[in-house]
């Protein structure tokens, strides 16, 4: 896992992402680039994938109307997807991708999924977290 560990810290600083925490030892780092709405996501080191998930928001109360929303939404995502954590309540956006052959881009391209996603939902995500 060292291998990737290191590869993927190099991918990340070319991508000019800030590393804010680090655990070589459980494969996990955690990021941010503020400028593109990416705060606090947690990067998963776990061959043979790697994991990016993002909390979006709490939903405070269990509506079908947000649901069947973030499902519709999906279908217009890049990369990744919103998903529910276990116990149903916090939207995450999650991303796997093959860690054997990945490159930059595709690090690059799941991160710019994101920053699209808020900056095009960010409304509708104000509306949902306030339910």
């Amino acid at each position: 896992m060292d291998n990737y560990y290191n590869r993927i810290i190099e991918f990340l600083l070319k991508l000019d992402v800030d590393i804010t925490r680090e655990n070589p030892e459980e494969g996990i780092l955690v990021i941010q680039k503020e400028d593109n709405g990416i705060k606090n996501l947690i990067v998963g080191i776990a061959p043979p994938v790697l994991i990016l998930e993002q909390y979006i928001f709490k939903i405070k109360n269990n509506n079908n109307s947000i649901y069947k929303s973030l499902l519709q939404k999906n279908r217009d995502i890049i990369h990744g997807a919103f998903v529910l954590d276990d116990d149903g309540d916090k939207v995450i956006f999650r991303d796997t991708l093959q860690i054997e052959n990945l490159d930059l881009n595709e690090i690059e391209a799941s991160l710019n999924s994101l920053s699209l996603l808020l900056s095009e939902y960010s409304e509708q995500i104000i509306k949902f977290s306030k339910y």
